[in-house]
């Protein structure tokens, strides 16, 4: 890692350096990685111990030296050290310290996917489609806080040509704080939608904590937004370059949008340099935009239309977002990572193009502020439109989705849990060859088990 000495280290955070007693110093060396989980230790890597509410990541230091850490970071004096070790006042500030520094020795463009719904796939896209002619640096799982971007731009090697990151947040300020660790050059905005309410209160707050990142963009930077959001096309972007995208009239847009099934969707795409016709494998009509954002960014790059073609038809997901599998005749939608109103809308959607009977398994969104038995509510009107034969919900709040089902007579089948467990013993019997399973809620509802219960029993 360029310029990332144990010594600069110390100087970038404010800490104390420590070497072991008749330890050998190497002046020149430097650090190959940054980790706060000491189970991914590799040679040479620095440890960056956190305090959690039950774990305290000091209780590892011994483990991470003999696994082969060069030095770690420390907030308590250590006695009898195996190795190098730096005091500082508060490992997470040491940890955005540090990624900050190390963004500003890096040349390559950074791209940073940000919205309320999407980022993830999004970011998925653009990656594939970048990678028809760069190396590629994305953002891996959920680290998009406050401490997994830092961990992301801490990954970018000299091999890599351009860094796409995701950045997430739920209040106010952090996204100065991200913006001012990867000072992206390049910026998609999804949506402004509804989540992180009980912090931003209503779509406008969202917008205004979104757009937190244009103050830390280089005056050369481009924003590509979704010009479909009635919040993002009026979007003040700071006189940087704005590009738009959508399925209105906009300079990147899509037209003959047609669902496969649930196996992809196809379209034709409109771009200042042409049209192309792609086939995603990916199903619902957001990928059609997720794709636009993609192919917005790539001519940005200097990609040509065959690179983005190539790169949207063989794009993928991951584990929980939108993840489909076949299970012995069964069809499984694995979105269960997260889950807000604009994106069970668009889920639903997806299930209700399946053939066979189509079922519903949703739990609680969460954070969506004081209207929040309203917003789970009105999914039930997006349950009707789509014709969904059977519902199971589990939790609290996602019992007003059943409620209202019920009020209104509906033909969905409806039945209503307190506990996952409960709903698995109803759920896995009357599950069949043909059936196509939507699962989707927010993360704190743990409905991976629900993923993997059906996999174990149909397998």
């Amino acid at each position: 890692m360029k310029n990332m000495s144990l010594k600069t280290i110390a100087q970038v955070v404010d800490g104390q350096l420590y070497f072991p007693l008749d330890y050998e110093v190497e002046d020149n060396k430097v650090i190959a990685g940054v980790v706060t989980d000491n189970r991914q230790i590799e040679k040479d890597f620095l440890f960056i111990p956190m305090v959690g509410a039950r774990v305290d990541g000091h209780d590892f230091i011994e483990d991470a030296f003999e696994k082969g850490a060069y030095a770690v970071l420390s907030q308590k004096k250590l006695d009898n050290p195996k190795g190098p070790y730096i005091l500082v006042k508060d490992t997470p500030t040491s940890l955005k310290q540090i990624a900050t520094y190390y963004r500003q020795q890096l040349s390559i463009p950074v791209i940073g996917v940000i919205g309320s719904v999407g980022k993830t796939s999004t970011k998925e896209m653009i990656a594939s489609v970048l990678s028809a002619k760069y190396e590629v640096l994305k953002t891996e799982g959920n680290y998009n806080n406050e401490i997994g971007l830092p961990l992301t731009v801490l990954r970018i090697r000299d091999y890599h040509q351009v860094a796409v990151v995701e950045m997430g947040i739920s209040d106010f300020g952090e996204m100065h704080r991200l913006g001012d660790i990867a000072k992206p050059d390049y910026v998609v905005i999804t949506n402004i939608g509804q989540c992180h309410l009980e912090f931003l209160h209503n779509r406008d707050g969202i917008l205004r904590a979104k757009t937190e990142v244009f103050e830390h963009m280089p005056s050369s930077g481009c924003v590509i937004l979704n010009g479909d959001d009635d919040k993002l096309i009026d979007a003040d972007t700071l006189g940087l370059k704005t590009i738009y995208y959508g399925l209105g009239e906009h300079e990147y847009s899509a037209s003959n949008v047609e669902a496969d099934g649930v196996t992809g969707i196809k379209a034709d795409i409109h771009t200042p340099l042409g049209d192309i016709s792609v086939k995603i494998p990916l199903p619902g009509e957001h990928n059609v935009m997720n794709g636009l954002a993609a192919a917005a960014l790539g001519l940005q790059l200097g990609l040509d239309l065959e690179n983005i073609t190539d790169g949207l038809n063989h794009a993928k997901t991951i584990s929980g977002r939108n993840n489909l599998m076949v299970v012995n005749g069964i069809t499984i939608i694995d979105d269960c990572y997260n889950a807000n109103p604009v994106s069970m809308k668009a889920s639903i959607e997806v299930l209700g193009k399946a053939t066979g009977r189509t079922i519903a398994v949703l739990g609680d969104m969460g954070e969506l502020g004081d209207k929040e038995v309203e917003l789970h509510a009105n999914l039930s009107q997006v349950i009707e439109d789509n014709q969904i034969c059977m519902l199971f919900t589990v939790g609290t709040l996602s019992e007003n989705i059943h409620t209202t089902l019920q009020q209104h007579n509906s033909s969905c089948m409806c039945h209503h849990y307190g506990k996952v467990e409960d709903l698995l013993t109803d759920l896995l019997p009357v599950l069949r060859v043909g059936d196509t399973v939507l699962i989707k809620a927010s993360h704190f509802m743990n409905f991976p088990v629900i993923v993997d219960a059906i996999k174990k029993r149909f397998e």
